[in-house]
């Protein structure tokens, strides 16, 4: 197995980039708010910069959503070269038993590749329908083919899943049990999780946990078209098959997400590629300047962080060294050590906190099954005791810890389906209005909820920084237990 190494660090001038530049993509990047959470710039295989806004850190793993597609790639591709199936295999070759009765020439004619190039012949994304299923894949194998396969691309999470479910069949592992000692062990990623669907299986086109720097490690491998420390990880025509344009997904020559689609990767313009997961979870990989990009984000505009990439980033890489340039360097280093999500503006207490203090209040059935909460302000830290209905880690009592314009550290699983690490921090936007953030810092998610408290009620309102649905949930009122029981 070939010996994991640390990526080396150089300053970004030895490497032909100006640290004045990467300043200037750090400063507009903040000044535009597009919600960058982390990144890591490698050049010519050193990191030249990279950065955390606290309280996101390099030793937490973030979700990946979609960019888990491109390690599903991967692992087709390491199954292939272990001769265990091509991508030229038809699909129902793997699911005799979940097939319909009746197979269409599309599904029959239905391969691997096209599975991996998103090019299935379905008319529409078919996730949702097949999720909603018991079995997913007789649901998948029951939907209509519209389309000849390999004549149309649609982007379809399910045909994810199932390349998943074709390398745990053939292996009897999962993909993250699969890719261990074949991938993330020799990259030096540890502690990667991927979430599975209730029968077992990685999930595929989403669900992976690794922190950025194994994010960079992964680009830097494609980029060296699957050398890692000199040992041959994955065959390089593995690497230029999945990264090469395999079908047309647009005609928009300003789009990232219209320049052709390979094996589980996108086409950039530039002639970069890239996996890519919702919200702004990014491994960029620019072959023309022997660079990679990892970047972590809740961000709501994908296409803006890319383009701040090709405007301040992309321009300012030389062929050549530059001259060394330590005032420059030196700043930009006390820059990415000082980044930071800013807690809410306001004040620290008011004089209805003693008052409101211990009181409970109870809610009607709703939303975020809150059945009573209660705020503690009497310490230096304030404390939230909250209550859920339902089922799983969420039922039952739950504590949160919070600064009072500062971050702490603690655990919450409000707007969670399971309990996540959180920095919370609160401050008063009025005497009766407190305002409480949520930073789940291995999530996209910055979750605010605001309490307006008003004689025995609270009118409780959350928001979330980015979500696949509204923004904003539903108020909800809640009743102190003496108005509710008088």
């Amino acid at each position: 197995m070939p010996e994991t190494f640390s990526l080396p660090h150089t300053t970004p001038e030895e490497q032909g980039i100006s640290s004045v530049a990467i300043a200037d993509f750090v400063a507009t990047v903040e000044k535009t708010n597009i919600g960058l959470h982390s990144f890591m710039l490698l050049r010519h295989g050193s990191v030249v910069a990279e950065g955390w806004w606290h309280p996101w850190r390099a030793a937490a793993p973030h979700m990946l959503f979609s960019l888990s597609k491109s390690f599903t790639s991967t692992a087709v591709g390491l199954a292939v070269d272990e001769g265990l199936l091509t991508v030229e295999d038809p699909l129902l070759s793997f699911f005799n038993t979940d097939a319909p009765k009746k197979v269409s020439e599309n599904l029959r004619t239905m391969k691997i590749h096209h599975l991996l190039s998103m090019s299935t012949g379905h008319d529409q994304d078919t996730t949702e329908r097949v999720f909603r299923s018991r079995n997913p894949f007789k649901s998948f194998l029951s939907l209509p083919v519209e389309h000849p396969p390999g004549t149309h691309f649609v982007y379809n999470t399910a045909a994810s899943f199932m390349l998943a479910a074709i390398v745990q069949k053939l292996t009897s592992q999962t993909l993250v049990e699969y890719l261990t000692p074949r991938l993330l062990q020799p990259l030096g990623i540890e502690g990667a999780t991927w979430e599975s669907h209730p029968n077992g299986i990685n999930f595929g086109g989403w669900g992976l946990k690794i922190k950025t720097e194994d994010i960079a490690r992964f680009g830097q491998l494609y980029l060296q078209k699957g050398l890692w420390n000199g040992q041959r990880i994955l065959p390089e025509a593995w690497v230029e098959e999945a990264t090469t344009k395999q079908v047309t997904n647009g005609e928009d020559p300003n789009s990232d997400w219209a320049q052709g689609y390979g094996y589980q990767f996108w086409r950039c313009r530039h002639n970069c590629y890239r996996g890519d997961g919702a919200f702004g979870q990014y491994c960029l990989v620019l072959p023309d300047h022997d660079a990679v990009l990892a970047i972590t984000a809740g961000a709501a505009d994908m296409q803006a962080v890319l383009n701040v990439v090709w405007e301040k980033l992309l321009p300012a890489m030389g062929v050549q060294p530059l001259p060394a340039n330590e005032t420059a360097s030196h700043q930009l280093r006390r820059t990415l050590n000082n980044l930071s999500i800013n807690p809410h503006q306001g004040k620290t207490t008011s004089p209805m906190a003693e008052y409101l203090s211990g009181r409970t209040y109870i809610f009607e059935p709703n939303y975020e099954t809150l059945q009573s909460l209660c705020f503690d302000f009497d310490n230096d830290t304030g404390r939230l005791s909250y209550q859920l209905l339902g089922g799983g880690k969420r039922r039952g009592k739950h504590q949160l810890t919070f600064g009072y314009g500062t971050w702490q550290e603690g655990e919450t699983v409000f707007g969670e389906s399971k309990p996540q690490r959180v920095a919370a921090s609160a401050v008063w936007t009025a005497d009766d209005t407190l305002s409480l953030t949520l930073c789940t810092y291995e999530t996209p998610f910055i979750n605010t909820i605001t309490c307006r408290f008003d004689d025995d009620r609270l009118f409780y309102d959350f928001k979330v920084n980015v979500s696949f649905g509204p923004l904003d949930r539903p108020q909800i009122i809640g009743i102190t237990k003496a108005h509710s029981n008088s």
